[in-house]
């Protein structure tokens, strides 16, 4: 089977390497880190024979991946962490530095096999659903078991695994433990054909607080207007929250983030055309002005937004008014920040539920987005943003669950 996988995906990968091209040369993305995925090692990377290898692919699961990564550090134990994206990796290495973080290879012998021989890890921890038949393939040939953090299956996941699950079961056999973030999801992945699964709780439920960052400080002093943050926003929803600043933008300042670095030239376009006044915040960082009611500081940078998150006085959560499953709502939960996010969370669906009925967060429709955001400048629920602190205070557990599955793995014992 796997030889058929091999030829198969070089296969793809050959008929697709004109569109590859094309995105290497003309944005220059992918080209970084090339060399890195192809299984060249960098020579920056520091790790240590028995180390755990953390593979996070994006933001969201480097996020959700720091406070486990501090506390084994805290442990005694070597960690260094791989992503598959662009922003994955500058977040990761602006979070636990360069010497420790590396582009996770792609799904070939040679490749997987060069950071094996490496890194001799201990262990491998995918986070949520990172499995790739050859890596798996590749640690149990090498004695390295392979454990999945935080794993779930979203909806629109699921028929498809289904689909193929005389595939997936022979692979899931190679996970040591997978750690599932709901009963759900564990269920689910018990039906696709995985054996050995628990249930840990969500790490996203503990994602850990940015230290104080310079650019809130910065920011904080250059303006006293009320401040509404839009994070991890997507192509469409932009346009909606323009259409919403026209009518609201005397109340204050709008801090927007999307969600993808590639989109940042087109967003700040799109804020053109409506005529609002800007602030790249990569330019604006380094020579900064009052910001005036009205502006629009638009977030060109990776690894602020968490952060930013705390001097609004409302935020709205993107990826939701578009059918897209949404983003983290506790990040600006955890500061007591009122939060409102669109119809679609199935991403987040156990989290954004259980804070619906603590009265926590604001559901929005593209209808009533323009009244929420009045609503957040001009008098915001402070109740509701404390019920959201609350609800994140008392969500705790999965962290502690995933380190003594891991302490279980790392002595050869079972974890129950």
């Amino acid at each position: 089977m796997m030889l058929f996988y091999s030829l198969g995906l070089a296969l793809a990968l050959v008929i697709s390497s004109p569109w590859w091209l094309v995105q290497m040369l003309v944005s220059g993305r992918y080209r970084e880190g090339l060399a890195e995925r192809l299984g060249r090692v960098p020579a920056r990377l520091q790790a240590k024979p028995g180390c755990i290898w953390l593979h996070a692919v994006s933001v969201g699961e480097v996020l959700a991946a720091s406070r486990l990564v501090s506390e084994l550090e805290g442990a005694g134990h070597s960690v260094v962490i791989s992503t598959t994206t662009r922003a994955g990796q500058q977040l990761a290495r602006s979070r636990f530095g360069s010497e420790r973080v590396f582009y996770f290879p792609l799904d070939f012998a040679f490749a997987v096999r060069a950071y094996l021989r490496t890194l001799r890890p201990s262990l491998l921890v995918l986070m949520e659903s990172e499995l790739w038949p050859r890596v798996l393939v590749e640690c149990e040939r090498a004695g390295v078991p392979v454990m999945v953090a935080n794993a779930r299956v979203s909806d629109r996941s699921f028929p498809r695994y289904m689909h193929l699950r005389g595939l997936w079961k022979p692979l899931l056999a190679k996970v040591h433990l997978l750690l599932a973030q709901s009963h759900e999801d564990a269920q689910r992945w018990k039906q696709i054909g995985a054996a050995r699964v628990e249930t840990s709780g969500n790490l996203k439920y503990e994602v850990q607080p940015p230290k104080e960052s310079q650019i809130v400080d910065l920011i904080r002093k250059n303006t006293n207007d009320a401040i509404l943050v839009c994070g991890s926003t997507l192509e469409g929803e932009e346009r909606m929250l323009m259409d919403c600043w026209r009518t609201h933008h005397p109340a204050g300042v709008l801090v927007l983030a999307p969600r993808h670095p590639q989109r940042f030239a087109s967003v700040a376009a799109l804020i053109a055309e409506y005529g609002f006044r800007m602030a790249k915040l990569s330019e604006w960082r380094e020579a900064p002005s009052p910001l005036q009611t009205g502006d629009v500081l638009l977030v060109d940078t990776i690894g602020d937004l968490a952060a930013l998150y705390s001097i609004g006085w409302g935020a709205f959560v993107g990826g939701s008014l578009v059918d897209a499953g949404g983003h983290n709502p506790l990040e600006p939960a955890l500061y007591g920040v009122s939060v409102a996010i669109g119809p679609s969370y199935q991403n987040f669906r156990e989290i954004v539920e259980k804070m619906i009925a603590a009265n926590a967060i604001r559901i929005v429709t593209p209808e009533s987005l323009c009244a929420a955001m009045g609503d957040m400048l001009g008098s915001p629920d402070v109740k509701m943003g404390e019920r959201g602190r609350a609800f994140y205070e008392s969500q705790s557990g999965a962290t502690l669950k995933t380190l003594r599955a891991i302490e279980a793995i790392l002595k050869g014992e079972q974890y129950a």
